[in-house]
């Protein structure tokens, strides 16, 4: 049997809306019934998507960040939007410890932590245009 289902939401480039991404995001998941690892991951991976998207998409300004999360049998596929200043270097920017922001005292481990913790990550970039972030993962406790 086949199982399917999706949602997206948007909401302003505030670093309060984080924590409600990363909650939406295990609420949604949690249809699937994953372990406490799996949800855990995935909501680390969407923090670090959403922080992103707010401190480097949009700096100082104000903007949306789209969040949709889909479900493919075990598959879970969410993606990061916005609308900001873009990537100029995604290799560069996907290094460990890289970080644009450096007085901002940011780690630069957010591309490396959403790796680690989801099967796959994907990000398309255009200058003054936007990110988009697409990570899956398939949820071992379904299979």
């Amino acid at each position: 049997m086949e199982f399917q289902n999706s949602m997206k939401i948007s909401f302003l480039s505030k670093s309060q809306n984080e924590a409600f991404a990363r909650v939406a995001v295990a609420a949604f998941v949690s249809q699937l019934d994953p372990t406490v690892e799996e949800i855990s991951e995935i909501k680390t991976a969407v923090s670090e998507a959403v922080t992103n998207a707010i401190i480097h998409g949009y700096e100082d300004k104000e903007g949306e960040v789209l969040l949709t999360c889909t479900i493919q049998d075990n598959l879970v596929e969410i993606t990061v939007s916005d609308r900001g200043v873009g990537i100029e270097d995604i290799e560069k920017a996907r290094e460990p410890l890289y970080t644009s922001k450096p007085e901002l005292e940011r780690s630069g481990m957010g591309f490396t932590v959403m790796e680690a913790f989801m099967d796959e990550v994907e990000v398309e970039s255009v200058k003054d245009s936007g990110t988009t972030v697409k990570m899956r993962k398939r949820l071992k406790s379904l299979e």
